[in-house]
């Protein structure tokens, strides 16, 4: 483990001891929320998955704004719609010297009011685990067996540990059948 790692692993402990938790009335929290963050994985492959069930998260969260964020360094605007969606890259000068996200930059992101966050990421970000440690009064959601509390309120587990088509599959048709009852008809399908 190098330094930066160290440092990091270090502030996100001291951010887990601060972290408040929230009590939320699970499942009515997930029907209507107003803005939701969906936190991106850095990798093309994975991002070529997330992008094809776009239309089935549109459809689960009905007229909540959505907004994409990515990790710092990774672009999207050309291969990911802008309609519909607000995309958020991260500036190199909005990120500290351990990977992390700085104060000013979580500001930012809290002054949209997050009602759920949902992280994409198949492997631990740093980044994103800090997002994820500064928005207690949202629903955090994440694939099962990854992080774990506190970074997530909800994990969602699946029989896939290595087939990422499989696990956002899981992931989207899980939360489909929590706010819908069903999965939606749009629900995107192994090609």
């Amino acid at each position: 483990m190098n330094l930066r790692e160290l440092v990091a692993n270090a502030k996100l402990r001291f951010s887990q001891r601060q972290m408040v938790k929230e009590t939320f009335s699970f499942p009515y929290a997930l029907l209507k929320p107003k803005q939701i963050l969906v936190c991106l994985p850095a990798g093309l492959r994975e991002l070529t998955l997330v992008k094809q069930y776009l239309p089935a998260l549109t459809g689960l969260f009905g007229n909540a704004n959505v907004t994409l964020l990515t990790l710092p360094g990774v672009r999207v605007t050309d291969i990911f719609p802008r309609k519909g969606f607000q995309i958020l890259t991260p500036n190199p000068d909005q990120v500290g010297w351990s990977g992390l996200p700085k104060k000013t930059y979580v500001k930012q992101l809290q002054g949209y009011n997050f009602d759920v966050i949902l992280d994409l990421n198949l492997e631990p970000s740093v980044f994103t685990s800090g997002i994820l440690l500064n928005f207690p009064h949202a629903i955090r959601i994440g694939r099962g067996n990854h992080l774990g509390e506190p970074y997530y309120n909800v994990e969602i587990k699946t029989k896939f540990l290595r087939d990422e088509r499989n696990i956002y599959r899981s992931l989207f048709e899980t939360l489909a059948t929590i706010t819908h009852g069903t999965p939606p008809t749009t629900m995107v399908t192994e090609q």
